[in-house]
């Protein structure tokens, strides 16, 4: 059953000579969970997956410790075992989280409630915490800067030769769960579970060191190993084709999950197969969007955008719209990589929405220049449209871009840079350890949730204290 807290215990007054206590920050964070409305978003979310568990069952462990673990994890970049190993060894936390002399709950229990809440749900608790942001007046929307940042997806560099032997390893897993299941039958041949990694490790091998060389006889040789590994993969898929069809005859939760895994595997080892065929055969360019880059994440995507040190990146784009106050007051992970002018109108008009007027200055960098959207800005109300031109620009036009109140609102647009600097490095949106879109949305609400709650809770301590 569902439970919402644990009944209230003071920790530091049962040994009140150590003198613990909050700091500032913390103990104003602490006041912000203490918000209904975040609170009922997420007991909302647990409740959905299976919805007897508002009144029936045992005692779960509480939504309250739920969410306040959840928010420590990323608010100290910690691993879920980190976060239940911490949170256990410290009387500050086991306060904060409200878990007092009760048992911690365990990683893996951490993991299977933190599913439960959807990215939807963190959309929603994030326009929240932007209500908050306000009623402590830490921002009033006055201000908007737009940026997209990338994301990245926790999978290695893609090589055609990498994700051939990605698809005959996870193939050949799949195929050693397939005999321990169907065992010695007339059906399938044992040959059809015959996994294949030692030849692919051997090709792949000879891949690198024919790479090593030069030359149209090397260049020759390369292909052909290639061709030689396409096989290999090509074999492994079939296995696993005769395998499902005698799976499918089966009732068994066993055998159908399997089954399952399999057709979401297989297709993507096809187009694996079919675009090394295509690049390194035929000699085709492939463009980006028929490609997959990864197995194990197949909604990464490629994304160019010519940066120093990474002209290409893997991942997801994430589009951010900060207000001024370091508050994150909107985030959308983008469903296909490109320019960044198109997603300004929406930004505008969310922001209309959250704030109830449109802002008195709106930045941006050149990516999101189009005259449509600086004509729109003007329409709605904004007074400083701060928006370098894209291209070679007028005179008329540069003589504006060097007045006062431009180059002004250029320096506000420059701190979103640093705004994305930190969510990367302190709160984990650099790079993406969850599996899925779904897990991608979850990480990154949790990320900027974090980030907003902590901004505010240490913009309100560190005001000074009013006296009586």
């Amino acid at each position: 059953m569902i439970v919402d807290r644990y009944d209230p215990v003071n920790l530091f007054a049962l040994v009140p000579q150590l003198g613990t206590g909050f700091d500032a920050a913390l103990r104003e964070l602490d006041v912000l969970l203490d918000d209904d409305v975040i609170f009922q978003r997420v007991k909302a979310d647990l409740i959905r997956a299976h919805p007897h568990s508002s009144h029936k069952g045992r005692h779960s462990t509480p939504v309250e410790v739920i969410l306040r673990m959840l928010l420590v994890r990323r608010l100290y970049h910690w691993s879920y075992d980190e976060t239940e190993h911490f949170v256990a060894d410290s009387l500050v936390l086991r306060q904060f989280c409200r878990i007092y002399l009760e048992a911690v709950p365990d990683d893996t229990t951490l993991i299977r409630w933190a599913h439960l809440v959807q990215p939807q749900t963190l959309d929603h608790i994030n326009e929240r915490a932007v209500q908050l942001a306000r009623e402590r007046t830490v921002t009033r929307g006055r201000k908007l800067r737009v940026d997209s940042t990338v994301v990245e997806t926790n999978s290695h560099h893609p090589t055609d030769s990498a994700l051939l032997a990605d698809s005959v390893r996870v193939i050949s897993r799949l195929l050693r769960r397939a005999k321990g299941l169907l065992g010695d039958t007339t059906e399938v041949s044992k040959a059809r579970f015959r996994t294949r990694n030692r030849s692919v490790r051997r090709l792949t091998q000879q891949l690198h060191r024919v790479a090593r060389r030069k030359g149209e006889e090397a260049a020759e040789e390369l292909t052909d190993t290639y061709r030689r590994l396409i096989r290999v993969a090509e074999q492994s898929r079939a296995q696993a084709v005769q395998v499902v069809t005698a799976l499918t005859h089966s009732s068994a939760e066993a055998e159908q999950r399997l089954v399952r895994e399999l057709d979401h595997v297989l297709p993507l080892v096809e187009q694996v197969i079919e675009q090394a065929k295509r690049r390194v055969i035929q000699g085709e360019t492939v463009p980006a969007s028929e490609k997959v880059v990864s197995l194990f994440e197949p909604h990464t995507q490629i994304i160019k955008r010519q940066k120093p040190g990474k002209p290409v990146e893997f991942g997801r784009e994430l589009w951010l719209e900060e207000v001024e106050g370091g508050i994150v007051s909107g985030y959308r992970v983008l469903d296909q990589p490109g320019q960044d002018a198109p997603h300004f109108p929406q930004s505008l008009a969310d922001h209309q929405r959250r704030f109830g007027k449109p802002p008195w200055l709106v930045a941006g960098d050149r990516g999101v220049f189009s005259p449509a959207n600086e004509r729109l800005a003007t329409e709605a109300g904004v007074t400083h449209v701060v928006i370098p031109y894209a291209g070679k620009a007028s005179a008329k036009r540069r003589q504006q871009e060097k007045t006062r109140w431009f180059r002004a609102g250029f320096r506000f647009r420059a701190g979103i840079e640093g705004r994305i600097s930190v969510l990367g490095r302190r709160y984990g949106l650099d790079r993406c350890p969850e599996h899925g879109e779904a897990g991608m949305g979850r990480y990154v609400g949790w990320g900027i949730i974090t980030s907003n709650l902590a901004k505010i809770a240490e913009t309100v301590a560190g005001r000074p204290a009013k006296t009586a």
